[in-house]
């Protein structure tokens, strides 16, 4: 696998790119946290708690207000493997798949250990984060599939029926290496979900989804980039129930008013190309971004995995600015994300001034190690 020669970046390119990465990490936190106190109820059980209007704020999980589930902690852990992915390049031993696993085996320390383990010489400062160490409704198939070193691959996929949404939720942060052709990015997205999702239409969703957020992180408009996934997925065996569910969609935004019972239609959340579905219709009909969230977490489905991945496309598209502040102060761990968030910026767009064959800087070499 290679990527795209670095383009040269200017200043007013950077802020548009690190906007939208801030956008699309924030966007899928505050969605998750905004489905997450709701994830469990049917609609009706939603208005019975929540008034006829459902759920507008967000609302205790885990015991507090905008938390997070396992989706935005495993999100993160992709955003440092990708990173170090390119910070690895510089050794030659360049493969994207195998850093973005390790990444997902530091995440699953979190899941076991007590704590950071500061004795670990290559684990980064991501992992070092306190707030991570704690279980937030993981899938069986992501503790499974990262249970050992071995690496899940399509050829030989970890949990090959898991068909549900735990790698494509994941799988927002693959669109954002926006110096990659669509190709390489739809197949990285797919060989990063297979290492615990080896049902096609996982990993499909997820290649899918991946492209649909690089569309938008380049400046497209989400219709177009739905389609260009839709060309993507084509040419893929299994791909017929992907495509399917995302013409689905797309057909649901002219028969109407949106409405829950509409966004129901779409499938109850069980398999990862409805929860897909569900979050495009949301993004497409929404009329901003508080909306659009909204919809994609009142109904009976999977609503903290509807909202991340409606939050990540309407921040990506939008940029971080378009999201609702009053949620944002909110959200666990937005500090983390934050910091992430312009790492990724800054190592996808000066990473050359960071480290290389004559440059080591060494701060950013024990924040991203090369090991």
């Amino acid at each position: 696998m290679s990527a795209a020669v670095t383009a040269v970046w200017g200043r007013t390119e950077q802020q548009d790119f690190r906007s939208r990465v801030r956008g699309c990490l924030l966007g899928g936190a505050v969605g998750d946290a905004l489905g997450a106190g709701v994830a469990a109820l049917s609609l009706d059980e939603i208005r019975a708690v929540h008034g006829s209007d459902a759920v507008t704020g967000l609302v205790p999980a885990y015991g507090r207000r905008g938390a997070v589930t396992a989706g935005t902690q495993l999100t993160l852990f992709t955003v440092d493997g990708l990173i170090r992915a390119q910070v690895r390049r510089d050794t030659g031993a360049w493969h994207p798949p195998t850093d973005v696993h390790r990444a997902h085996l530091r995440w699953a320390a979190t899941q076991s250990d007590w704590g950071p383990d500061e004795r670990r010489k290559d684990n980064g400062w991501l992992a070092c984060e306190e707030w991570l160490y704690v279980r937030r409704d993981p899938s069986r198939e992501c503790l499974t599939g990262l249970a050992d070193d071995v690496m899940g691959t399509l050829e030989k996929p970890k949990n090959p029926t898991a068909r549900d949404s735990g790698a494509l939720t994941r799988s927002a942060p693959f669109g954002l290496l926006v110096g990659w052709e669509p190709q390489l990015v739809f197949q990285l997205a797919v060989e990063c979900a297979a290492q615990t999702h080896g049902h096609p239409t996982a990993y499909l969703s997820a290649g899918a989804l991946a492209v649909i957020v690089h569309g938008l992180a380049r400046g497209e408009s989400l219709d177009a980039s739905v389609q260009r996934s839709l060309a993507q997925l084509a040419a893929r065996p299994g791909h017929q129930p992907v495509t399917d569910a995302l013409k689905h969609a797309l057909g649901a935004v002219r028969q109407g008013l949106p409405a829950p019972a509409r966004v129901e239609s779409l499938g109850d959340g069980r398999t990862a190309e409805d929860v897909l579905a569900v979050a495009v219709y949301c993004a497409l009909v929404g009329e901003d971004i508080r909306h659009g969230l909204r919809l994609a977490v009142n109904h009976g489905g999977a609503s903290a995995e509807t909202g991340a991945l409606c939050g990540s496309l309407l921040g990506a598209l939008h940029g971080e600015t378009a999201l609702p502040p009053a949620w944002l102060a909110e959200i666990e761990g937005r500090g983390t994300a934050l910091e992430l968030a312009d790492d990724f910026a800054m190592e996808m767009t000066q990473g050359p001034a960071l480290h290389g064959p004559a440059i080591a800087n060494p701060g950013w070499l024990t924040r991203y190690p090369r090991g």
